[in-house]
């Protein structure tokens, strides 16, 4: 047995010597080897914790769409909760009831049609995943509806605008669907339903819209997808359908535009996905989606227990995970109620509004979009004023990282990819106090950016066409 003393991360009283007196505080954190020997609980926390010292703290991290806050009753609950496993649901049963009273709850958010006690749906890591079973499961109805009809069933498409999340591009790398996209353009900045509708074939087996489009905020037209749809489909006889991800807008139309038709009042809407660490409230990671009725939902992806007092579907691509974010969710829920939800997304769109109006109104900046359907306000540079300005948005991101904010840049998606913008995210947490704080820093970083005598590399970059060396930020939305 290895002597403590030998040990060069222990000395005689380290239980009992403050932490930064302790030996361990002169040796560098392990990198390739575990430590030979132990040490005490107060001397490892302090060194992994101290690894996360530099770098943003969560609150300022505008970048992201994932919960940054949730209250000390709902942290206190997760934390609880942690060392329980959701899979287990014989050992758990309650909380394989919590999930399904969740489920429940969302379907008739979203105006769900289905009269079954529990409604069709599933739990998932994200959004991302949700997202995968939505799309797997309308690739599983277009290939039955094709055996059945004695045709061929092996050149299966999706048809989505190009501003789609990363997550569509692995599901059709990983169930070999073609991938038919709309561009973005100035003049369609959401998809383009005309674009959309000739792009659908007998092959197609969704059309996916976005609620909260990742790079611009902004939400695609499912009612007017919706009656194209209904038109293609009678004119031809095929059955393209629409997976709604709703990442984003899932936990914010039923609140705020609760009269507004995107969901299940839809004839053609058979799914939905959401995430639940967005704006669901809810620490990451959590998804789900929900089918408008079990019918929906192929048989082969699904397993069925009956020991909850009825019967009740399981799905997913995962296995083990924490119950934590199912009692996170099934918390705020109870906690805030519809009320609650509603106040917390009106103020969230409200500091967005109201970034939306004073950096739109500042010389250097134009709004990405006249409108704000969602807590997120993207811009870009003024093309006059950029044309004289030796510095781009880059730089500006930079400068206010330097001041702990993480406020992306980044170019838009294909078709439009010449355009650099910027983005915040208002979630839950982030006030309007705070927002002062940002612009009062914007305001800073561009009096310091004004003063430059030459072209930053990003603008001389930008002038000769040359690729930018930047940070890498994930578009993903999850």
């Amino acid at each position: 047995m290895l002597d403590p003393k030998s040990d060069p991360n222990y000395r005689d009283g380290d239980a009992k010597t403050n932490v930064f007196g302790s030996e361990a505080m002169l040796q560098p954190a392990p990198t390739e080897r575990i430590p030979q020997g132990p040490t005490t609980p107060e001397i490892a926390y302090q060194m992994v914790k101290d690894e996360t010292y530099a770098q943003t703290q969560p609150r300022l991290n505008l970048a992201t769409f994932v919960t940054t806050y949730m209250d000390e009753y709902a942290t206190r609950l997760m934390n609880e909760a942690i060392g329980i496993n959701y899979i287990d649901e014989t050992e758990y049963p309650r909380i394989a009831v919590m999930c399904q009273k969740c489920i429940n709850i969302m379907a008739n958010l979203w105006n769900t049609p289905e009269t079954a006690k529990w409604k069709a749906g599933a739990l998932a890591i994200g959004s991302s995943e949700a997202c995968m079973l939505g799309g797997l499961a309308a690739l599983k109805r277009w290939k039955e509806r094709r055996k059945k009809a004695g045709k061929p069933y092996d050149k299966p498409n999706i048809v989505i605008s190009t501003a789609y999340q990363v997550v569509w591009e692995k599901f059709a790398t990983f169930w070999d669907v073609e991938m038919r996209l709309v561009p973005l353009t100035p003049e369609h900045p959401t998809l383009d339903i005309d674009k959309a509708i000739s792009l659908c074939d007998e092959n197609t087996i969704c059309v996916v819209p976005i609620l909260g489009v990742t790079w611009s905020g902004m939400n695609d037209d499912v009612e007017a997808l919706d009656a194209a749809l209904d038109k293609y489909n009678k004119e031809t006889g095929n059955e393209v359908c629409i997976h709604i991800d709703a990442a984003s807008g899932g936990f914010i139309l039923p609140f705020i535009e609760p009269e507004k038709k995107w969901d299940f009042r839809l004839k053609w809407v058979l799914s939905i996905s959401t995430s639940g660490h967005k704006f669901g409230l809810v620490y990451p990671g959590l998804g789900w989606v929900v089918w408008k009725d079990k019918k929906y939902l192929p048989a082969d992806m699904s397993f069925t227990v009956n020991y909850l007092g009825a019967e009740v579907t399981q799905v997913g691509l995962n296995y083990s995970r924490p119950a934590a974010q199912i009692l996170g969710q099934y918390y705020q829920f109870i906690r805030l109620g519809f009320e609650g939800y509603k106040n917390v997304q009106y103020n969230s769109l409200q500091v967005a509004k109201y970034l939306h109006d004073k950096i739109g109104g500042m010389k250097e900046f134009v709004p990405y979009s006249s409108e704000v359907p969602n807590p997120i306000f993207v811009w870009r540079m003024d093309e006059e004023y950029q044309k004289s300005a030796k510095w781009t948005l880059y730089d500006l991101q930079d400068k206010l990282a330097q001041k702990g904010w993480m406020v992306p840049a980044y170019t838009m998606p294909a078709n439009i990819e010449d355009m650099v913008v910027m983005r915040v995210l208002c979630k839950q947490g982030f006030s309007r106090d705070m927002a002062d704080q940002l612009l009062d820093d914007i305001s800073f970083a561009l009096a310091e950016l004004d003063k430059l005598e030459y072209p930053t590399p990003s603008r001389i970059a930008m002038e000769k066409n040359l690729p930018l060396v930047t940070k890498s930020f994930n578009h993903t939305g999850k």
